[in-house]
């Protein structure tokens, strides 16, 4: 294919990105500002790439310039779109600016140097800005983990590096080989543009699909009114942080109730009833800490498990747990309501550490600490487990 094919090509694959961006958005509305800066980015795209057609068509240097400014606008919103997502943005005087010089370079430098500027010099600050934008993205806490991050570096930094070949390296390739390298270059410029054009616009929608896919798949997961896992949730993702804890380790599972749940919704009502579930949630966040994964199994039935934790620790976790809990709730000013809990304990060592063995035993071991006055901890004994298994 010519050139001008090329460059025809490139703008329709442009459009057709700003297109399916713009149908996205519709649907995204959480990312609809980084949707709404890619989109505008492929429009600017596909604009300089019309200007870059008809560049001989305007006075002097005004057409390349023009081009040059269009398309580095586009790259500049790119970027910015890529910080949004971390709520991270580019102040508007670090768009201008560089514009401005770009557009004051090529006047600045006349018809004479226009050849340099638009095959060499105005590569660099191309690659500068892709390479910002890769490390924004390989940098991102709202895509970290998503498995389309890696493509979408890989693709941003890529498109930095040809660039940045098209200003250090071809310069001294065309002094060796004469000319005929930057009609090469060209070409193969604009198949790059091609699949540059492809794969960034994929790549940065697999991302925001990917992310919403990961949200709604956590919400399902987890409990509304506590905001921790729930049932579903604890029984799909536990049995992976048994499997990914310490080799040896011993692993622990504290089964919860809440006393007289019942009594306490009929005297006070559902809403006190719901206020005393969300504060046993938070001293449970507050007490067992990060490591832990804690579960509304459901109604007033909880479940913590708590990887590479020796029963012995684990007691101490159920005792403050059990502690605080009757403290705070007594003495909260919006509740005032002697709320008690008791905890059945299990320990198993890694290669006993079955979920489902683990939690009948605590719950048997729970039944315990309730036939024994409630508000307090029960261990299991230690041979429960492996006799459940």
């Amino acid at each position: 294919m010519d050139l001008t094919t090329l460059w025809h090509l490139t703008t329709g694959t442009l459009l057709v990105a700003a297109a399916m961006t713009l149908w996205e958005w519709k649907a995204q509305a959480r990312r609809s500002r980084e949707l709404g800066l890619w989109a505008s980015a492929y429009g600017f795209f596909a604009f300089g790439c019309i200007l870059a057609l008809n560049r001989s068509l305007l006075p002097g240097v005004a057409g390349p310039a023009a081009t040059n400014v269009v398309m580095m606008l586009g790259y500049l919103l790119v970027l910015q779109g890529a910080l949004a997502l971390d709520g991270r943005r580019l102040h508007p005087a670090f768009i201008a600016a560089p514009l401005a010089f770009i557009g004051a370079a090529w006047f600045a430098v006349g018809a004479g140097s226009a050849d340099l500027l638009w095959n060499h010099v105005s590569s660099f600050p191309i690659a500068l800005v892709c390479a910002l934008t890769a490390l924004a993205l390989l940098r991102s806490r709202t895509a970290r983990g998503l498995r389309s991050r890696p493509i979408a570096v890989a693709v941003f930094a890529g498109h930095a590096l040809f660039y940045c070949a098209r200003a250090f390296a071809v310069p001294a390739l065309a002094s060796a080989y004469g000319d005929a390298v930057l009609s090469i270059v060209a070409r193969l410029t604009m198949y790059e543009a091609v699949i540059f054009s492809v794969t960034m616009a994929m790549s940065l929608l697999a991302l925001v699909r990917e992310e919403d896919h990961a949200r709604l798949l956590a919400s399902a997961r987890t409990d509304f009114l506590t905001d921790l896992n729930n049932r579903q949730g604890f029984f799909e993702l536990a049995p992976k942080r048994l499997s990914q804890a310490e080799k040896d380790a011993s692993h622990a599972l504290l089964a919860v109730d809440l006393d007289h749940f019942k009594a306490i919704n009929d005297r006070y009502g559902h809403e006190a009833g719901d206020r005393v579930l969300k504060l046993f949630a938070n001293i449970v966040r507050e007490v067992a800490g990060p490591d832990a994964m804690s579960a509304r199994l459901g109604g007033e039935e909880f479940a913590i498990l708590l990887p590479n934790v020796t029963g012995e620790d684990a007691l101490l976790v159920g005792q403050s747990i059990v502690r605080r809990f009757a403290e705070t709730a007594a003495r909260d000013d919006e509740l005032g309501i002697p709320a008690t809990v008791s905890i059945g304990l299990a320990e198993a060592g890694s290669q006993e550490a079955d979920l489902t063995t683990l939690l009948a035993t605590a719950d048997r071991a729970l039944y315990q600490a309730k036939k024994l006055g409630r508000n307090r901890v029960e261990s299991a004994k230690p041979d429960r487990v492996a006799r459940a298994a």
